[in-house]
Parts: structure tokens; C-alpha cells; sequence
């Protein structure tokens, strides 16, 4: 009995020592992104049409887990310019924001800056076109059953569905009855 003690006893304070040694490491680990998260990487590239699109990351390449707030300013062709726009997160992912259709036609040069804790600024040339629409879809052929209409449908099948609940329920009572004799 005392030779189980021992090995209990034992276990424990092994256990014990394991995870008093793990508890700084893991301090050490939560505080190592912490020091790195000051920086944020943002790639900035144009929708397909006259809308321009931001992924936020932070510099070692983790996803951004909050929202930081990004602004956007454009210079386009014959000197226009559109912003400071704030952009808002999208649904499309952690990090991704989209400023949607606030570009004209043409060769535009966008600049996205994010204030601290989190400053970044990133600069790109985007092409804007106008948005195109989706070609439209092929006609579909509607076959008609041969007997004017009326087809089998969906009756049989919860016909059959019935008989089975049916049958079941029949197999339960006649198993499920004990006998007193």
C-alpha cells in the first residue's frame, strides 16, 4: 500500500513541476506577438471594377484578430481625388476590408494608412473599369411528361413512408407486450 502511495505521490509532484515550468514559457509566448503586433502589413489591390481591396495582417504573417481602422485617399487620372475614405471591415475574412465602387475609370494611385497602435501605410497603382455585368444565362428546356401533366409526383413515395411507420409500430407493440403468465 505505502509502495502506491509513493508512486501517486510521486505522479503529483512531477505533474506539479511540469506546469509550474510551463507557466512562464507560455508568458514568454503570449508576449513575444505582443511585441511583434505593433506592425501591420497591408496589401492593397484593386476589386476588378472601380472598388479597391485591403488585406491586413500583421508583419510576421498571423491574422489580424481586431479591427483597426484604415483610411484611403486616391489620386486618379487629370488630378482627381477621392478620400480620406475610412473603409469598413468586410465579412469576407479576418482582415479584409473593401472600399466599394469609389473609383472612376481609369489608372488611379491609392495610398491606405492605418493610425497607431497599429500604423502601417501601403501604396498602390490600381486600374478601375467599369463594372461589368454577368453574361445571361443559357435557357433551360422544360420537359413535360408525356401524359399531359400528370405525373407520379411525390404520393408514393409518402404512401410507402406511412407503411413503414406503420409496419414499425406494429413490430414495437406486439415485442413490447410481456406476458404475465
Amino acid at each position: 500500500m505505502t509502495g502506491i502511495r509513493k508512486v501517486l505521490a510521486a505522479v503529483f509532484v512531477g505533474l506539479a513541476l511540469t506546469l509550474s515550468a510551463a507557466a512562464p514559457a507560455a508568458q514568454a509566448a503570449q508576449a513575444a506577438p505582443a511585441a511583434q503586433a505593433d506592425k501591420l502589413k497591408l496589401t492593397v489591390a484593386g476589386d476588378g471594377a472601380q472598388g479597391v481591396t485591403i488585406q491586413a495582417t500583421y508583419a510576421d504573417g498571423r491574422r489580424l484578430e481586431q479591427v483597426v481602422r484604415l483610411v484611403l485617399t486616391a489620386t486618379g487620372p487629370d488630378g482627381q481625388r477621392v478620400g480620406p475614405v475610412q473603409l469598413e471591415p468586410q465579412p469576407e475574412g479576418q482582415g479584409f476590408y473593401s472600399s466599394g465602387p469609389v473609383l472612376s475609370t481609369g489608372t488611379w494611385k491609392v495610398s491606405v494608412n492605418s493610425p497607431a497602435p497599429l500604423q502601417s501605410k501601403a501604396t498602390a497603382t490600381v486600374q478601375a473599369k467599369a463594372a461589368q455585368s454577368p453574361p445571361a444565362p443559357a435557357p433551360v428546356a422544360v420537359i413535360k411528361p408525356a401524359d399531359g401533366g400528370a405525373g407520379t409526383g411525390w404520393w408514393p413515395f409518402a404512401a410507402a413512408g406511412l407503411v413503414l411507420v406503420a409496419a414499425a409500430m406494429g413490430v414495437a407493440m406486439l415485442f413490447g407486450r410481456r406476458r404475465t403468465d
